[in-house]
Order: structure tokens, then C-alpha cells, then sequence
């Protein structure tokens, strides 16, 4: 990954604005996609060479009223600001490196297998910060087995999604998940996480561009709420529901619960669970 994800970041979200959003005329001619660093350095009340310097990462330890004015004009949401405020910490000087060194989980405390235990039949996944799967409700593993996410002996939904051509069949918008796995693997672990660099490296490796091109790139937040399409191959297209919710730890791990989006996913769960129609209840909106 990029030493100066601040940077990137900053570089992004400044292209990703448009002059109208700001009360800007847009013009006819403009080149650069997005707002210019002019255009943000008076808005932000910053020099261009500032700001330029922030983005080339020749300054990572911008003050918190800098911070601040940026995130005010590059109208980043709260979840946006909260992701630029740990970028500035980890970039900054007397970061400290040693919490990159506590490995992956590869167990799962008692307290969360009786929370999987106790949302059966629904669908629900515990992962890791490399996306290894730790643990899983008995709905989930009927839901994707067909599909072939839990094939491997230690199974790894990013290797599973990025490596396996079956993933691009199971998943209508693999584009979309994608992003999402890459984005978790960007934004859930320290800069310096050595765990998090060799998993890249291997992915980078097997995967190729699809997987290399979007680690190169300009980070993006994974979504951690939404609906999610699946391609089965006994009951068709599904649309499920999710929830990410974030466990503390000293290693960070997320459980994702599906719910069926619309009555027929609702039915299709229920006959791959062997229940009754009625057991799982769809979710609108």
C-alpha cells in the first residue's frame, strides 16, 4: 500500500467534488476532474503550496483546524473525517508501531460463538482483518457452500473473491464486493501492519490487476451496510441485506449478518435451512 495514503486520500476526495457542490461555476474547459487545488486552498483558507505539499506527502502532520477546513470543503461525511483523522495519527511523528504486530485472530471468544448461536437461521459471518473466515452461523454456510467461499481448509473471503472464478458468477456485482474487501483491507488495520502488507503481496501475486490496481489506487471506504446480490445455483438470484458490526479487540474482526431483502430471498433461505416459509422475514429499506 501507499506511504502516503494521507495524501491519497486527500488527492481523491479533491477530484471526487464538483465546483457546484462548493458554489463554484463549473466552466467549459476545465481539465482536472473535480476541484482544483486553487479552488480548495482558498476555500480551506490554505496556500496551493500547502496543500500541495499535503497531497505529495512532503507534510503528514497537517494541525487539527487544517484537518478541519479541508474536511469542511471536500464535504466528507463523518464516517470520511474519522478515516482522515487516522491517516494524519498513523502518518504522523511518535506513531507508535507495535500494535502491527499482534497477528491475525485465528480463534473466536466464547461471547461471540453464543451471538452466532443465537442468530440461527440467519445467515452471519465472523471475519478477521484479512477477511479469513473465523466462524460462521450454520444459515451461512448453507448459503454459500454451493458457491464455494468455504472450499479452502482455512477459508478467506478476499482470496475466495479475488482468485476464484466461481466468485465472479456468485456475486452479480463483483466490482462492488470487491472494492468493499480492499477497502476493509485498507482502513481496518494500522498503515504499518506487516500482516495486512504480505497478505497484499500475496494477493497482488495470484490475483494480478484487479486486485493490484485497486490496492494502488485512491482508497474508498467500504460500505458496511447495504444489499448484496448473490447468484446461487439452486435458488437463483438472492438479495441480501447486511450490517457490519464492528467487535473490539486487540485485533479487529467484524461479524456481518444477512437478512433477506425481499420475499423470495426470505423463501429461498428458508428451503436451503430446511424450514417452514415464514422462519426468516424480509427487510425493505
Amino acid at each position: 500500500m501507499s506511504d502516503n495514503e494521507l495524501g491519497v486520500f486527500l488527492r481523491a476526495r479533491r477530484e471526487a467534488v464538483t465546483p457546484t457542490e462548493v458554489g463554484l461555476p463549473s466552466g467549459p474547459r476545465r481539465r482536472t476532474p473535480g476541484l482544483r487545488r486553487s479552488e480548495v486552498a482558498t476555500l480551506a483558507g490554505i496556500s496551493v503550496e500547502y496543500l500541495t505539499r499535503l497531497e505529495q506527502g512532503r507534510d503528514r502532520h497537517p494541525s487539527p483546524q487544517v484537518l478541519a477546513a479541508l474536511a469542511d470543503t471536500l464535504r466528507l461525511s463523518i464516517e470520511e473525517r474519522v478515516h482522515l483523522r487516522r491517516l494524519e495519527k498513523e502518518m504522523g511523528p511518535g506513531h507508535p508501531c507495535c500494535p502491527a504486530a499482534v497477528p491475525p485472530a485465528d480463534s473466536v471468544r466464547t461471547t461471540v460463538r453464543a451471538i452466532l448461536d443465537s442468530l440461527e437461521p440467519a445467515p452471519a459471518v465472523l471475519l478477521n482483518r484479512l477477511a479469513d473466515v473465523l466462524a460462521c452461523t450454520s444459515g451461512y454456510r448453507r448459503l454459500v457452500e454451493p458457491l464455494g467461499v468455504l472450499d479452502e481448509e482455512r477459508p478467506n473471503l478476499a482470496r475466495f473473491v479475488f482468485t476464484d472464478e466461481r466468485a465472479r458468477l456468485a456475486y452479480p456485482e463483483w466490482d462492488r464486493v470487491a472494492d468493499d474487501l480492499v477497502g476493509h483491507l485498507r482502513t481496518d488495520s494500522m498503515l504499518d501492519d506487516p500482516h495486512v502488507a504480505g497478505f497484499t503481496d500475496e494477493l497482488t501475486i495470484m490475483a494480478g490487476a484487479p486486485f493490484a490496481d485497486r490496492v494502488a489506487g485512491a482508497p474508498a471506504l467500504p460500505r458496511r451496510t447495504g444489499v448484496e446480490r448473490l447468484s446461487h445455483p439452486d435458488e437463483g438470484g438472492l438479495r441480501l441485506s447486511y450490517e457490519t458490526l464492528a467487535l473490539p479487540d486487540t485485533d479487529p474482526q467484524r461479524l456481518i449478518v444477512y437478512v433477506p431483502a425481499d420475499e423470495a430471498t426470505a423463501a429461498a433461505l428458508d428451503r436451503l435451512n430446511g424450514r417452514r416459509p415464514g422462519g426468516l422475514h424480509a427487510v425493505n429499506g
